[in-house]
């Protein structure tokens, strides 16, 4: 058996060891949304790395860096932008006015249970965009570690982890998450170390760069994306804004007792980013050039790389340390994709059970059994969904796909929380008028974009010239809420 397929079966078996320790401390659907409250700053905040850190993010950047160069960079300036624009603004307000899902915040804030409507909606359609870029790195991963068909690779993730969330919940994705954070930060941290030493320093490194690229010292200039400005200051802002709006990690800040552990949470989580992204920009991109490029073993006939372009990391760590430290990253990889897929698929399953069923009963009473039975019920259901999103989309690099994510993101969830906690005269019915309007324009205009309407619905041009929308949905939602609340006195709205 190789040292890949071990590598691989040992995460399936500490992950599954995790879900059925969590299992055994599950006591109510706290536990499964939440862990209870109990997960300290630090602990969060290795576990919110561990979110993060994605297979966008190990894979994704790491591919679109081989392919473009330097422009990559966007992909990881934004994001810590927009982490320290949530410690500033989200995290303690957050904390302190919600329990297990964005809709208890907006909630308590407005006061109308309509709200859950929308959150829930919201949270369910960000977290299927988030799972597509998860799922096809995984498809690719496991296609090119056992021969198996992408279609046979993802419904083996996608019953993976309903298996986790469905009996292990917060408290498991938690761990899970946490465990795969130290070994990704141990991972890129010996990859950065072994690719340094292979060139005698990062000036050989980017010599060898400029010397095997085809073009040559360009690739380290701006303009490898090809976009216009609208565009790139538009990608720019989905990533800023649409840190905050995610459902996936604004939940993580409910596991923690009180807003002072919840500001500690992103306080480490960005230290641990920062730190890994800072990595991947300077060496991991970089090698991946030097060491993969020029070896045709990782090439195919045409000159691509064999199982994708998302696989460059992979490549790079068989160059480096071959066929034992491939088996590692491997592992590493799907640890990294189980972690993510894990959180938004509780986000998403979490919404459904606790927000849109909750509306939907309103006026019945719904027990904790019955809660926890839709939980799982929508666990299967996004994970099913997800599966089939990801075949859709296999072709997409993955850094892409949840880049859309963030743009939908920034025009939904974004606005009404900025608004709900900030402006006295916000009232439910514009909150819910500006995110609709965000959260349906920010569809449209994606599926409308170059990437959706051309690439893969095949039509010869798009309807609309960017693939990122958050310039006009960011701004249309701020100024649809804003307008309803102006005409609206909702009797039922507060401002505590």
């Amino acid at each position: 058996m190789s040292v890949s397929i071990i590598a691989f079966l040992a995460t399936i078996v500490v992950t599954l060891a995790i879900t059925v320790w969590a299992a055994r401390r599950i006591t109510g659907k706290g536990s499964l949304y939440n862990a209870g409250g109990e997960i300290t700053g630090t602990q969060n905040g290795l576990a919110i790395s561990g979110d993060f850190l994605s297979a966008t993010t190990l894979l994704g950047t790491t591919a679109l860096f081989y392919t473009t160069g330097t422009d990559t960079l966007i992909y990881w300036l934004a994001p810590l932008a927009g982490f320290g624009l949530m410690l500033l603004l989200i995290a303690g307000p957050l904390r302190r006015l919600g329990q297990y899902t964005l809709g208890d915040v907006m909630v308590a804030k407005l006061g109308d249970e309509r709200l859950r409507v929308f959150a829930g909606g919201s949270a369910v359609v960000i977290a299927l965009i988030y799972l597509i870029a998860q799922m096809v790195g995984a498809g690719a991963l496991i296609s090119v570690l056992f021969g198996l068909s992408f279609t046979t690779a993802v419904i083996t993730v996608g019953f993976l982890v309903a298996l986790y969330v469905a009996f292990g919940g917060m408290l498991a994705a938690t761990w899970v998450q946490i465990v795969k954070a130290v070994l990704l930060v141990a991972a890129v941290l010996l990859i950065s170390f072994l690719a340094i030493k292979g060139t005698g320093g990062l000036s050989g490194l980017y010599a060898r760069v400029a010397e095997v690229h085809p073009a040559g010292t360009r690739i380290f200039a701006a303009g490898g994306f090809e976009m216009d400005l609208f565009s790139v200051a538009s990608l720019s802002a989905g990533f800023m804004l649409g840190m905050m709006g995610l459902p996936h990690l604004l939940i993580r800040l409910f596991t923690v007792p009180n807003e002072v552990e919840a500001r500690k949470s992103i306080v480490v989580a960005v230290g641990i980013i920062g730190g890994v992204f800072a990595l991947l920009f300077l060496v991991v991109g970089p090698a991946a050039i030097a060491y993969v490029l020029p070896d045709p073993a990782f090439l195919t006939a045409e000159g691509k790389l064999i199982g994708g372009g998302n696989m460059a990391v992979l490549h790079l760590s068989s160059a480096l340390g071959g066929a034992p430290f491939f088996g590692v990253m491997a592992g590493i990889a799907f640890a990294t994709i189980l972690a993510v897929v894990a959180g938004l698929t509780i986000s998403a399953a979490s919404a459904t059970s606790h927000d849109l069923a909750t509306f939907a009963l309103r006026g019945r009473e719904m027990t904790d059994k019955a809660e926890t039975r839709i939980f799982r019920l929508a666990t299967l259901a996004v994970a099913a969904i997800s599966v089939l999103l990801a075949i859709a989309f296999q072709a997409e690099n993955v850094a892409f796909l949840a880049a859309l994510a963030f743009a939908v993101a920034a025009s939904t969830n974004f606005p009404v929380l900025i608004l709900a906690l900030y402006w006295r005269g916000t009232t439910a019915v514009g909150a819910m008028a500006g995110g609709f309007a965000g959260l349906v324009a920010s569809v449209a205009l994606i599926v409308l974009g170059p990437s959706v309407w051309v690439k893969i619905l095949g039509h010869a041009a798009p309807v609309f010239p960017s693939d990122y929308p958050t310039l006009v949905t960011a701004p249309l939602a701020f100024l649809v809420a804003i307008a309803v609340s102006l005409t609206t006195r909702d009797p039922l709205a507060t401002t505590s």
